[in-house]
C-alpha cells in the first residue's frame, strides 16, 4: 500500500488550520485522517476511527489534557478538527479501573466529559484510545488485516505474519471490555508497534502522527504482500448460461423481490444500486460463492451495512426470465427466513428487549453480471455497493491463503442489535415517499419541476424527463435528493424506453410515473390543420400512453404495484372555444386513465387524472394567457383568477394534488380538479 505522506501538504494543513487558532498536533491528526480515511480499503463509510492526545481550554478558559477522538457521524475522508471531540482523559483513565461499564454508562462518560457539550458522540472505541498510553491512535479494518485474521487459526497467521512487532487481541465486541484487554495486551509488552484484533481490523500508533501513519501503511503492506506471495490458485468457476441476461433484465425483479411487505399491498420499497468490474465478476463466478456469501461479513462493523452478509443468486438465463424470477424470489424468501431464525434464536439468549430490522438482504450477487447493493435509498444502496467490493477484496484474500472464517453470527448479533444502534433506528423515521422512483415527463417546466422537488421532498428520488436535457439536469439538481434529469423526446417510444432503462439503470425500477408533459395550439376545430392535430394527438395522447405502458411494464417486473398520475387538464371536461386541438386528446388521456385502473388494478396499479386550468407554464405563456382571455372577453387578470374561490392557481397548487394522489394508498379511478372552482368542469 503506498504511503501518501507528504511534508508539504502536512505543513500547509498545519499552517491553514493555525490561523483558525488549531494546534499544530490536532492538524498533523487531521491530515493523516483524511490520508486514512480516502483509502476504502482501509476505511469505509464509518469504519475505522483515529486519535491524538492533547490539550484543550474548556468555555470558562481551564485547560484539560483531552482525547480528540473521531466523532459519530464524521467520515474520516473529509473531516474537520471538529469532526474529533475533546474529551476529558482524567475521567476516561478512571473508567479502566472498573470491572463492568454498560454501553450507555460508557456513551454517558465520555458525553459528560466533553469539552464542548456540541460535540457529536465520540467513537464506540473511544475507551480503547485512551487506554492506550502513546499520544496518536489509528484504527482500520484493512481488507488485507481481515483476510489474515477472517482464520480459524488467525492467532498462529498473526504470529507468523508479523512476528512479535504487533500484539493479537482475541474477539471481543467494542466496548468497555474490549478497551480494556486491549490494553492489558499492549501493558504486557509495550514493545509492540500495534494490535491485531482478531475478526476485527488494526491499530498502529505512535509519538507523532507520521509515526503512526507510517507504521499502519507498513504493516498493511506486510499483510498484502504475505497474501500476494502465499495465495493459492483461485477456485474453480461455476457454469454460466449460454445467453445471459442483462443487469437491466432483472434490476426491477430484484427490486421488487427484495421490498418488505408491510399488508394489504403495501411495500417499503428499496433502491438498487448495480455494480460490476472485472474484478466483481470474476470472483462472484465462483462455483463456492453461495457457501462464502452465506459465511458472513468479513468485520462485524458491516453488519450495519449488508447484515449477516451478502446473498447468491443463479446466474440469469436470458431465454428463462420467467423461471429467474420465481427463482429470486425463493432466494430472498430463504435469505429472510435464514434471518428471522438468527434473530429469534439469538434474541431469546436474554431479557432485553429488541426490535427485529427487516429480514431483506442488502447486498446481492450475481455470478456473470455483478452485484445490486439494496438501501432505503440511493445514498444508501451505493453504500451496500462499497461495502459489497471490499468485502469481496477481503474474502478473496482468506480464499488465497486459507479459509474464509469470519466471526460467528451469534457473535455478530450483539453489535448489530447493539442498544445505542437500536435507539437510533427508533428516532429514525422515513419521509412518505423513501424508497419510491417517480419518473416526471415534462420535468423541467412549471408544473413538473414543482411536482419533482416535491416528490423528493417527501423522500422519492425524481427522474426528470425533459426534452431539454440542460433543463433537466438543472430541475433535478433543484429537486434534489440524488434526482437526475433525463433527455428524451417523449413523442419517441424509443426515447421514452430510454428514459425508463435510465430509471432502472440507476436506481432499479420505477414506482410513480407523472405524466405531465404537454402542449397546446390554438384553433377553430373545423379549420385546424390535419398535421397539427395529430401532432397534438402524439404529444398529448400517444406520449402518455408510450410513458404509461413502460411503467407498467417494470412495474408489472416489480410486483410491488404504483401509480400512474396524469395530468388531463381541464380541456378534457370542460372544453374551451379554440381549443380544441388540445381538448381533443387530453379528454382520450383521462379516458386513458381510467382504462389503466380498469385493467391494472387486480396488479396493485393505481391509475389517477389531476385536472388543472390555467397555471402559469411553459404551455400557459404570457402570450397564450394574453390569447385565451381575449377569446372570453375578459381581462388576463379575471381569466386567471376566474374561479370560485378567485384566486390564481399555481404549479404548487398542482405539485400537492399529485402528491396526494401517490398517497391515497386507497384510490384510483380519481379525478382531482385543480382549478379554484369552476362548475363547468366539476365531475359528477
Amino acid at each position: 500500500m503506498k504511503n501518501l505522506w507528504n511534508d508539504a501538504d502536512a505543513e500547509k494543513m498545519v499552517a491553514d488550520y493555525a490561523r483558525k487558532g488549531v494546534r499544530r498536533d490536532l492538524a498533523l491528526r487531521v491530515y493523516t485522517t483524511r490520508l486514512l480515511g480516502g483509502e476504502p480499503r482501509l476505511v469505509l463509510h464509518g469504519g475505522g476511527n483515529t486519535s491524538c492526545k492533547t490539550r484543550a481550554t474548556d468555555l470558562v478558559g481551564d485547560e484539560w489534557d483531552v482525547l480528540c477522538v473521531k466523532g459519530s457521524g464524521w467520515d474520516m475522508a473529509v473531516i474537520e478538527p471538529q469532526g474529533l471531540p475533546a474529551v476529558k482523559m482524567g475521567a476516561l483513565l478512571k473508567a479502566r479501573a472498573l470491572d463492568t461499564l454498560s454501553d450507555e454508562d460508557m456513551v454517558a462518560l465520555q458525553r459528560s466529559n466533553l469539552i464542548d457539550p456540541a460535540s457529536p458522540n465520540p467513537s464506540v472505541e473511544t475507551l480503547l484510545h485512551a487506554f492506550l498510553p502513546l499520544k496518536f491512535v489509528d484504527h482500520t479494518h484493512s481488507t488485507a488485516i481481515l483476510a489474515i485474521v477472517d482464520q480459524e487459526n488467525s492467532k498462529a497467521l498473526v504470529k507468523t505474519v508479523f512476528g512479535d512487532k504487533m500484539g493479537y487481541v482475541p474477539y471481543i465486541k467494542p466496548g468497555f471490555e474490549l478497551a480494556k484487554v486491549a490494553a492489558d495486551v499492549f501493558d504486557a509488552d509495550p514493545s509492540v508497534e500495534g494490535l491485531i484484533l482478531d475478526k476485527h481490523g488494526i491499530f498502529t500508533f505512535g509519538d507523532d502522527a507520521r509515526q503512526a501513519y507510517d507504521r499502519m501503511i507498513h504493516y498493511v503492506t506486510i499483510a498484502e504482500d504475505y497474501i500476494a506471495k502465499n495465495g493459492k490458485p483461485q477456485a474453480t468457476k461455476a457454469a454460466l448460461p449460454a445467453k445471459l441476461a442483462k443487469a437491466s433484465d432483472i434490476a426491477p425483479t430484484l427490486r421488487g423481490a427484495v421490498a418488505v411487505a408491510r399488508g394489504e399491498g403495501r411495500f417499503d420499497r428499496m433502491i438498487s444500486d448495480f455494480r460490476t468490474s472485472d474484478a466483481i465478476v470474476d470472483f462472484i463466478n465462483s462455483a463456492r460463492i453461495a457457501e462464502l456469501a452465506g459465511r458472513g461479513v468479513s468485520t462485524p462493523d458491516l453488519s450495519i451495512r449488508i447484515k449477516t452478509g451478502p446473498m447468491a443468486v443463479p446466474a440469469p438465463d436470458a431465454d428463462k426470465l420467467g423461471d429467474y424470477k420465481v427463482a429470486v424470489r425463493s432466494h430472498v424468501e430463504a435469505f429472510a427466513k435464514d434471518y428471522r431464525a438468527y434473530f429469534e434464536t439469538n434474541d431469546a439468549l436474554d431479557d432485553v428487549k429488541r426490535t427485529m430490522l427487516d429480514p431483506m438482504p442488502r447486498l446481492t450477487l450475481v455470478p456473470g453480471l455483478g452485484m445490486f447493493g439494496h438501501g432505503r435509498t440511493l445514498k444508501d444502496a451505493k453504500i451496500a455497493s462499497d461495502v459489497g467490493e471490499m468485502w469481496i477484496e477481503a474474502v478473496r484474500g482468506a480464499e488465497a491463503i486459507g479459509n474464509f472464517q469470519p466471526l460467528s453470527k451469534a457473535d455478530l448479533f450483539p453489535l448489530e442489535y447493539w442498544s445505542l444502534e437500536q435507539a437510533k433506528l427508533a428516532s429514525n423515521k422515513p419521509k412518505p415517499l423513501t424508497g419510491q422512483v417517480a419518473l416526471i415527463t415534462g420535468g423541467a417546466g412549471a408544473i413538473g419541476a414543482a411536482t419533482a422537488k416535491l416528490f423528493a421532498a417527501n423522500g422519492a428520488h425524481a427522474v426528470i424527463v425533459d426534452l431539454d436535457p440542460a433543463k433537466a439536469a438543472e430541475a433535478a439538481k433543484a429537486a434534489g435528493n440524488n434526482s437526475i434529469g433525463v433527455g428524451a423526446d417523449i413523442t419517441s417510444p424509443a426515447e421514452v424506453r430510454a428514459a425508463f432503462d435510465k430509471a432502472v439503470a440507476v436506481y432499479g425500477g420505477v414506482d410513480i410515473l407523472v405524466s405531465n408533459a404537454g402542449a397546446a395550439w390554438e384553433g377553430r376545430i373545423g379549420e385546424i390543420d390535419d398535421a397539427l392535430l395529430r401532432k397534438s394527438f402524439e404529444l398529448n395522447f400517444f406520449a402518455h400512453q408510450s410513458a404509461a405502458q413502460n411503467a407498467v411494464r417494470i412495474m408489472l417486473e416489480q410486483g410491488t404495484g404504483g401509480v400512474l398520475l396524469f395530468n388531463t387538464s381541464k380541456q378534457a371536461i370542460n372544453p374551451g372555444p379554440k381549443f380544441g386541438a388540445y381538448g381533443l386528446p387530453k379528454a382520450a388521456t383521462l379516458f386513458l386513465s381510467r382504462q389503466y385502473a380498469l385493467d391494472y388494478g387486480a396488479y396493485g396499479i393505481r391509475s389517477n387524472a389531476v385536472n388543472a386550468d390555467r397555471i402559469r407554464s411553459g404551455l400557459l405563456t404570457d402570450a397564450m394567457i394574453a390569447s385565451r382571455s381575449g377569446a372570453r372577453g375578459v381581462s388576463e387578470k379575471e381569466y386567471m383568477s376566474g374561479n370560485l374561490l378567485g384566486q390564481e392557481v399555481t404549479a404548487d397548487d398542482v405539485a400537492q394534488a399529485f402528491l396526494h394522489q401517490a398517497l391515497a394508498e386507497r384510490t384510483t379511478a380519481d379525478v382531482t380538479t385543480v382549478d379554484g372552482g369552476n362548475i363547468a368542469a366539476a365531475l359528477r
